[in-house]
């Protein structure tokens, strides 16, 4: 990642007019900057589809073929396009214009023609800003996954005084945390989605250190009622032990009216008891799966689980 002490800047100027290329070039070169020349939308194009992404793109709005506006809006569609500044040489000052580009993702408009110093100071102002928001969403996102990382560690371990309480249970909350993810991963939760199912699995069972069997679903929602930031963590754990054909507890909820979240978690928690308890096979926990399609379990989240039996992934996932 570029730093504000990073003494080159690398500008790209697409322009179908050669006297301006020539132009813009000198000056920047002359400033100390790294200078792209290119003479059209399409050719810029294909160089960012090669190459790394400059620093900056000045880049004229009446051109051939293909006009500024066309060149941003293919940008902004493309994987590597859409990370790089675009300002805009215009000799055009209507107002409609700056509105369009705007619109579009263009960071700012120089008119034609230029004062050499205005541009390069402008130019240079546009990429340390540039430079600093990235340089500060960086810390932002290595600090957040920081957080992340110790929340889940803190987790873990609350799951694990859970479980004190029955040495047969040593590493089930982690276990039905893992499998629920990977259901949710290959149901289609994107990453967010994911980690909050694993949180949710973790802590399904936490009802259990002041309460019985039978009531720990509505103690431990009961704990989670007031986070509000997370409301999926409460509605998980209450509902865990609903059953899609409505025989559950504690509510007898059945079908899509029991949370998404704790029909993963039913699936994934049946699963790891029926393995923790030694008493079946992996061949017979598959068919008391199969048989609870649609009775016990949402019958999209137990074909998951079955797909997972049956390519080892479940197995795999129990030793990690």
């Amino acid at each position: 990642m570029k730093s504000m002490s990073d003494t080159q800047y690398w500008i790209v100027v697409v322009d179908d007019d050669i006297a301006n290329l020539l132009m813009a070039g000198n000056v920047m070169s002359k400033s100390g900057m790294r200078v792209t020349a290119l003479k059209s939308g399409k050719a810029l194009l294909e160089y960012i589809e090669s190459n790394e992404v400059p620093d900056l793109c000045l880049l004229d709005i009446r051109m051939p073929d293909m006009s500024g506006f066309d060149t941003l809006k293919a940008l902004r569609a493309s994987r590597k396009g859409r990370e790089l500044p675009v300002v805009f040489l215009t000799a055009d000052e209507s107002e409609k214009s700056e509105t369009i580009g705007l619109s579009l993702g263009a960071m700012d408009f120089i008119k034609k023609p230029f004062v050499p110093e205005v541009l390069v100071l402008r130019t240079k102002h546009i990429i340390d800003l540039v430079r600093l928001q990235k340089n500060l969403e960086h810390e932002v996102k290595v600090k957040t996954e920081e957080s992340q990382k110790f929340f889940i560690h803190v987790i873990s371990v609350l799951a694990s005084a859970i479980e004190a309480k029955d040495t047969n249970a040593k590493g089930h909350s982690e276990r039905v945390a893992k499998y629920a993810k990977e259901i949710a991963k290959r149901y289609g939760y994107n990453d967010l989605k994911q980690t909050g199912i694993y949180l949710i699995g973790l802590l399904h069972d936490v009802g259990k250190i002041g309460a019985s069997d039978n009531e720990h679903a509505v103690v431990g929602a009961r704990l989670f009622a007031s986070v509000n930031e997370m409301p999926s963590l409460a509605l998980g754990t209450k509902y865990h032990h609903e059953r899609y054909d409505g025989s559950g507890y504690p509510k007898g909820l059945a079908g899509e009216k029991i949370p998404e979240q704790a029909r993963i978690i039913a699936v994934a928690d049946s699963y790891d008891t029926m393995c923790s308890k030694g008493e079946l096979s992996q061949s017979e926990i598959r068919a008391e799966i199969e048989k609870g399609k649609g009775s016990q379990f949402d019958p999209k989240f137990a074909e998951i689980m079955l797909e997972m039996i049956d390519e080892g992934a479940a197995d795999r996932i129990s030793q990690e």
